[in-house]
């Protein structure tokens, strides 16, 4: 059934006072902003970025227009300074009609409005770009080099694979990723990103390739429009020019030229699947159902409520009980209280009521974890402060005056009367790789990656960030906490993005798998990690190649009997491949070659083939 959940950051679901006048089927389109050039182009000291162009309708579309990203041959990156080497290499994205602008039906006044409108934004991006943009919101930063976006690719099979791709592996590796659709007009921050989801699929030793766009309430309609008119979270809506920004929304808003309502989210960031649904994730909106087609490919089926039964956003990493099969989840609010909510539902699909969790402001809540009995929630210095923007900061604030926290949950709790808070000062984990109970000494232990600045992500600063790998424990009789590196200041390196064995989630142990982010922010190989000793063993992807998340599949008995697969990049070649390393003895087993570049991006699973084979 449809959904009427909202979203967490903004609602328009406003009346339009316009809706019953008469309507026109004439070809309409957005005024085209005023660019810099008539390249439409974003130029980098990494890259020249060529997104699709922002079309106007004609009497004779084109039936199938191509557009085309130029792409670097090679870059060389240093703490401080950039250089690229540029040559006419080629994407080739056969983008289909519907980026073409629709024949909107508004009425005159609407049309009068949505001129009105554009020339507001018009001004607005005028005055935007008299002024620097920091890093963390500059495009030509943020999605740079092999962080740039690519065209969507139908399944390729038959891949080419040097080694040999282990009998075990038997189903789909998909990772979802940040792929912005159309060229930012203004601020952009690498997370902001319409959704994009890799897949290759494994059948009988061979491989397949495909990537697709998460077809979100939000790209479908500015695909419809033929530009972005959605505001971006991070990059944009800081200081006044994002009030402006969310200002203009609301206008078009209630005038009925975008809708919110059916979420604002890009589901770029998790992927989960459960009770037979694959669903693409952001925090701030409800999942996507995404299905694998037999062959390898991917298609969205939409916005999933789980059956009507979820009426607020879900973060991007709920977490799945291996030995219960229940899904445990977050869902956190910026506007109004309850600012945060956990729920579970059980193997079936079936949803809890909500546990309403007291907080006093709205919190960063992206990550959480779990153990055998409880829930472990972080509350830590990252806050949203919309109020910040009304004298030009960002909404997203460090609070130096704020102790972060823990809060100790039964999973099963019908409210939040016996959740027991613990603090742990100057501790901002983004990423909660698992956490177990120790009864003898009635503690938890969480492990995460205890990062410094707490905001560097969010925020532009001097200082280098840090990603410390940590064991925090919260002891449930004193209600003190303590807090250790694991690994010794020799060997200390950032490590973010990973996991461990998730048939081992929420109980002890003694392997993490973790992106080495070095040279930050690219990966340069991944960690295994023995967190009981503190020993790393590390794989390095080779020179000038780079990586993102190692997902571990598992396979047998022992914790760390299993294989982990990486999306690598050569930089040096511009040529990406999937390499599966045997996590025993860090040994590659096999390469497969990938028909197209995958850029960085976020977080993964593995769907065996005895799986896919009950997919809804």
């Amino acid at each position: 059934m449809p959904s009427t959940a909202s979203n967490t950051f903004f609602n328009t679901t406003l009346p339009s006072p316009f809706k019953d006048l008469p309507s026109t089927s004439s070809p309409i389109t957005l005024l085209p902003l005023k660019k810099r050039s008539s390249s439409n182009t974003i130029t980098s000291s990494l890259q020249t970025l060529h997104f699709p162009k922002q079309y106007h309708p004609t009497s004779t579309p084109t039936p199938t227009p191509t557009t085309t990203i130029p792409t670097p041959i090679k870059t060389t990156s240093t703490s401080t300074s950039t250089t690229t080497t540029t040559t006419p290499s080629r994407e080739t994205n056969p983008l289909s009609a519907t980026n073409q602008p629709l024949p909107q039906k508004w009425n005159f006044l609407q049309k009068a409005a949505a001129t009105a409108l554009d020339l507001v934004e018009t001004a607005l991006v005028s005055h935007e770009r008299k002024h620097p943009l920091p890093k963390t919101a500059d495009p030509r930063v943020q999605i740079a080099g092999n962080f740039a976006p690519v065209p969507e690719h139908a399944a390729d099979q038959g891949l080419p694979v040097v080694g040999k791709i282990p009998k075990c592996i038997d189903g789909v590796y998909v990772r979802n990723g940040a792929n912005p659709l159309y060229e930012p007009v203004a601020g952009h921050h690498f997370f902001d990103g319409d959704g994009m989801v890799h897949a290759v699929k494994f059948t009988n030793g061979s491989a397949s390739y495909s990537c697709r766009f998460t077809e979100t309430q939000r790209l479908t309609q500015e695909k419809s429009l033929g530009r972005p008119v959605f505001p971006k979270a991070i990059g944009e809506l800081h200081g006044h020019s994002g009030i402006a920004r969310l200002l203009l929304f609301y206008a078009r808003g209630l005038f009925g030229l975008v809708d919110g309502s059916h979420g604002m989210g890009v589901a770029n960031a998790g992927l989960v699947y459960f009770n037979n649904h694959l669903l693409a994730m952001s925090e701030d909106d409800l999942p996507y159902h995404v299905r694998i087609t037999p062959n390898g490919d991917l298609s969205t089926v939409g916005r999933y409520d789980f059956n009507g039964q979820l009426n607020s956003t879900m973060i991007a990493h709920p977490k799945l009980d291996p030995v219960h099969g229940d899904l445990h989840a977050l869902s956190y609010d910026v506007i109004q209280k309850p600012y945060l909510k956990y729920f579970r539902f059980s193997p079936d699909g079936v949803k809890s009521p909500d546990v309403e969790i007291p907080l006093k402001e709205p919190t960063m809540m992206h990550d959480f974890a779990i153990t055998e009995n409880f829930v472990v929630v972080p509350d830590q210095q990252v806050v949203f402060k919309l109020t910040e923007m009304i004298t030009g900061g960002s909404p997203v604030v460090y609070d130096k005056n704020k102790t972060s926290r823990f809060g100790i949950l039964d999973k099963n709790a019908k409210d939040a009367n016996a959740m027991r808070w613990i603090d742990a000062p100057d501790c901002f984990c983004f990423h909660l790789w698992n956490a177990w109970e120790e009864p003898e000494t009635d503690e938890v232990v969480v492990i995460g990656s205890c990062m410094t600045p707490a905001d560097s992500i969010f925020n532009e600063c001097d200082e280098s960030l840090k990603s410390v790998l940590s064991e925090i424990r919260l002891n449930l009789r004193t209600g003190q906490s303590t807090r250790r590196p694991i690994i010794s200041d020799a060997e200390q390196v950032n490590l973010e993005a990973g996991m461990v064995n998730r048939n081992k989630l929420g109980r002890k142990t003694q392997f993490a798998y973790l992106a080495l982010a070095e040279p930050w922010p690219k990966v340069s190989g991944f960690a295994k990690v023995d967190l009981l000793s503190g020993e790393v063993k590390k794989y390095m992807y080779g020179e000038e190649k780079f990586g993102g998340e190692p997902l571990f599949l598992p396979n047998g008995q022992e914790e760390d009997d299993g294989y982990i697969l990486a999306f690598v990049h050569d930089e040096k070649e511009w040529k990406s491949e999937l390499q599966i390393v045997n996590a025993k003895n860090l040994k590659l087993e096999a390469s497969i070659k990938l028909p197209s570049r995958v850029p960085y991006g976020f977080h993964g699973t593995f769907i065996h083939s005895k799986d896919l084979r009950k997919q809804a």
